[in-house]
């Protein structure tokens, strides 16, 4: 047996038998046509109609959201503006692999150009034009292979629409070379309940066969396990299957201290689906779903009745609405500002809010008239606040317009090092830990090239945590957990012993963050938090907080 290290996502664990990802086709030769032009414009036309017929063939078979995504994919590969550039390109003498290559990609730096939802379609646009340049190649294209027997998934990373198409009946596990905690398949992975390792070194030497066991907890890949590894793992999969099917419990440490897990949702319609995993109400509630692809700001009364549907699903619970948290990977054309050269680091959330008091005061308006007609208990807070003087803005806006509850978002490291300022006039404050990680290590959380220092275990992100765990307790306020961060089970911990009150996450974690906490007593994780603390890495820190666990 050999080991191979990454970082796990969850506490899933699986065995089976490698199947690689192919790499993406190599660039196409810049060779100059050969043969006529209409007989590269008939190959282009077959592939593509090729392309587009698999494409819609394989949305019928997935069907749901899945069938959406491959049908717009298929819609790509017939669009005519890139026919024809496509056309322009074998006139001039270029050949046909090479024309299909430069057309969408210049039409995919158009996408990433604009952003937001169109710059996340740039990846889906390659996914078709690599389809294609296979097709014109005659061999197979690279992707998610298919397989009649289930596999482990091995690739240097997926596109955020393979990861969403992945067949869990078929995918034992997902081992990449690349990505990192908050990386997008982490995220997509964890969201489908996927045992997956994302940056695992020595990925690349996984071979097609190779049996392997994945053990997203302990963060390794063993190949060529032992037959008590196998039993041992086999016995983990019944547990973890056992203790899912249990009776749904609240979330509690071993001493009785009450720790709500709360869910993590993007849309109305996820309610349903949360409340069945056991989320006890709603720590983050996306609203950009409503903004999203609109050349303007919906209406009081549409966004009314989107909150009213949200809200009935939770009668009696909390519900935690972040305000539109647009900027950065999200621009809206009539709130952010055009080609900023560092959108992260620009008018984005509340900035960009109070740059248009009246989208504010709109969504606001609408949350409270929600609130008034519903019996869930709602809480509203502001996205990408700085600093005490922010938060007075935000919180006496809401409560002249009907918030009973309002706090703001700690996602950027000046906000906790003013806490207790901060705490003078919020009602809560809760914890985005995927950008409190990004700014306090100057490590953009969409870059792959720094995806090693997007890991909430770093003791700089633990003390600011910690920093505000205290100044909460100090003032008998709520420190919520609303990033990524709350779904690593020993992290959620750890995350408590710092101060956090409550811990919000994707449905599909609820059940190993509780399990996780009721093995532990509030003074235990307090001990591991402290541990963690006095590290100087976040490897580091999860180890100490591991070793105090076991001790």
């Amino acid at each position: 047996m050999s080991e191979l290290l990454g970082t796990g996502v969850g506490r899933g664990v699986a065995h089976g038998h490698v199947l690689r990802m192919a790499d993406p086709l190599g660039e196409p030769s810049t060779a100059a046509l050969e043969g006529s032009a209409d007989d590269a414009k008939q190959a282009v036309a077959t592939a593509l109609a090729a392309v587009a017929d698999d494409l819609n063939k394989r949305g019928q078979l997935a069907g749901g959201d899945a069938q959406a995504v491959l049908e717009a994919q298929a819609l790509m590969a017939q669009d005519p503006t890139l026919l024809d550039d496509v056309h322009a390109r074998i006139d001039g003498g270029t050949n046909a692999e090479r024309a299909v290559f430069e057309a969408f990609g210049q039409f995919r730096d158009l996408l990433v150009q604009m952003g937001g939802y169109m710059g996340e379609r740039a990846a889906d646009l390659d996914d078709v034009a690599q389809r294609i340049v296979a097709k014109l190649r005659g061999v197979p294209a690279p992707g998610v292979p298919e397989s009649d027997t289930p596999f482990v998934l091995v690739a240097r990373d997926l596109a955020p629409a393979d990861t969403a198409l992945l067949d869990l009946d078929k995918v034992l596990a997902l081992v990449t070379r690349d990505g990192g905690p908050t990386s997008h398949t982490a995220i997509l992975a964890r969201a489908k309940g996927i045992t997956a390792i994302v940056g695992v070194t020595g990925a690349d030497e996984l071979t097609d066969g190779l049996h392997v066991v994945v053990d997203a907890a302990a963060g390794t890949v063993v190949t060529d396990p032992s037959e008590s590894l196998v039993a041992e793992v086999d016995q983990r999969i019944a547990d973890r299957l056992a203790a899912a099917a249990a009776p749904l419990t609240a979330g509690t440490l071993a001493d009785g201290t009450a720790v709500p897990l709360l869910a993590n949702l993007g849309s109305p319609a996820d309610a349903a689906g949360a409340v069945a995993l056991g989320a006890e109400g709603v720590g983050l509630f996306r609203t950009e779903f409503l903004f999203l692809d609109s050349p303007k700001a919906p209406t009081v009364e549409q966004q009314t009745e989107s909150y009213r549907q949200l809200l009935e699903a939770f009668p009696g619970k909390k519900v935690v609405v972040r305000a539109l948290d647009a900027g950065a990977d999200k621009p809206l054309p009539f709130l952010t500002d055009k080609d900023e050269e560092n959108p992260a680091l620009g008018r984005r959330g509340l900035r960009a809010l109070r740059n248009h008091p009246e989208v504010l005061r709109d969504q606001l308006t609408a949350l409270a008239q929600a609130d008034a007609v519903t019996e869930a208990d709602l809480w509203v807070m502001a996205p990408m606040v700085a600093d005490a003087e922010e938060t007075v803005y935000f919180v006496d806006l809401a409560r002249e317009l009907g918030i009973r509850t309002a706090g703001v978002m700690a996602e950027v490291p000046s906000l906790a090092l003013m806490a207790e300022q901060v705490f003078q006039t919020a009602d809560f404050v809760s914890i985005g830990t995927n950008d409190l990680t990004q700014y306090t290590m100057a490590a953009d959380r969409m870059l792959g090239t720094v995806a090693s220092y997007q890991d909430p275990w770093h003791p700089a992100v633990l003390r600011l945590v910690a920093q505000l765990g205290s100044a909460g307790a100090a003032a008998g306020k709520p420190v919520g957990i609303c990033g990524e961060a709350a779904a690593d089970p020993l992290l959620a911990v750890v995350l408590v012993g710092l101060g956090a009150t409550t811990l919000s996450m994707t449905p599909a974690a609820l059940a190993d963050v509780r399990a996780e906490l009721g093995r532990h007593t509030l003074e235990q994780a307090r001990e591991m938090a402290t541990a963690a603390l006095a590290a100087s890495t976040a490897a580091a820190a999860k180890s100490a907080a591991a070793a105090a666990h076991a001790a």
